[in-house]
C-alpha cells in the first residue's frame, strides 16, 4: 500500500467522486479519506467562499459535498388542474392593419396537430413537425400569403370553460425574426401571472407562422401556426400548469 504521505499528497488533487472511490478501497485509505481537509479542498473548487466560513464541528465539508454535489432531481408535477378539453383559444393576425385570419380553436384542436404536411416543405420543418417531441399546432384552412416586408402582428386569449374567465398570452406582437432555413415566422411576448405567484417571471410565450416560400415572388404561404414556451413548458402537463397560473380575468 502506498504510504500515508503520499496520499496525502495525491488526496487533494482528486474530484469528490474519486475520493469517495477511494473509501472503499481499504481501511487505512478510507481512514485517511475522512480526513475532512481533503473534502475542503474539493468544496474550495466548487464553492470557494463556503470554505472561508468558520470551521464547524457538527457540518463537515464531507456532509456538505455529499448534501450538494448533485443536482436536485425534478419534482414530479401533481396531475393538472385544467384540462385542452376545459380551454379555447382566440386567435388574430393582421397583415399591416389588414386581419388575414381568425379562429376559435378549441384546446383539443392544438393536441391534434398538423396531420397532413403540404408538399414542398423544407427538411428542417418537416423533421421538426415529425418530431416525437410534444408540440401545439394548428393547420391554417384556407391558407393565407404575405409579402415579404409586410408588418405582421398576432393576438391570442385564451379563456377557460370552467370558469369564464380569459387570459392573455399574445397581444398584437410583431413577427419581427423570420428563419428562413427552418420557414419560421417568430412573435413572442412575456407572460403575466396572478399575483398568487409573485416569483414567476420572465417566461415567454412563442407563436410561429409555418410557412412555403413561393418561388422568387416574394411572398410566404402560411399553412400552420404553431405556439410554445420553449424550454419552460415542454410537456402537456407542463403547459397545463403553466396556463393555470396566468393572470385570468
Amino acid at each position: 500500500m502506498l504510504s500515508e504521505e503520499v496520499l496525502k499528497v495525491v488526496f487533494p488533487l482528486l474530484d469528490g467522486v474519486d475520493l469517495a472511490v477511494c473509501m472503499v478501497v481499504c481501511k487505512q485509505w478510507r481512514h485517511m479519506a475522512q480526513d475532512d481537509y481533503f473534502w475542503k479542498c474539493i468544496c474550495a473548487k466548487r464553492w470557494p467562499s463556503i470554505c472561508k466560513r468558520p470551521n464547524s464541528h457538527t457540518v463537515t465539508y464531507y456532509r456538505i459535498y455529499r448534501t450538494f454535489y448533485k443536482r436536485q432531481r425534478p419534482q414530479t408535477l401533481l396531475p393538472p388542474r385544467l384540462s385542452f378539453d376545459d380551454l379555447e383559444f382566440f386567435i388574430d393576425i393582421w397583415n399591416e392593419d389588414e386581419l388575414v385570419f381568425s379562429e376559435v380553436v378549441p384546446g383539443p384542436v392544438l393536441q391534434t396537430g398538423i396531420k397532413f404536411l403540404p408538399i414542398g416543405i423544407c427538411n428542417t420543418l418537416k423533421f421538426h413537425l415529425e418530431s416525437p417531441e410534444y408540440k401545439m399546432t394548428l393547420p391554417v384552412d384556407p391558407r393565407f400569403n404575405i409579402p415579404w416586408g409586410d408588418t405582421v402582428s398576432i393576438s391570442v386569449l385564451v379563456e377557460r370553460k370552467d370558469s369564464n374567465k380569459v387570459a392573455c398570452i399574445i397581444n398584437k406582437s410583431l413577427f419581427d425574426y423570420i428563419d428562413r432555413s427552418a420557414s419560421r415566422a417568430l412573435a413572442f411576448e412575456y407572460l403575466n401571472f396572478s399575483p398568487n405567484y409573485p416569483f414567476i417571471s420572465g417566461i415567454r410565450a412563442w407563436i410561429s407562422l409555418l410557412f412555403l416560400e413561393d418561388g422568387d415572388d416574394g411572398i410566404i404561404d402560411v399553412f400552420g401556426i404553431e405556439m410554445d414556451f420553449r424550454n419552460t413548458a415542454s410537456s402537456k402537463d407542463e403547459v397545463l400548469w403553466l396556463l393555470d397560473m396566468l393572470d385570468w380575468k
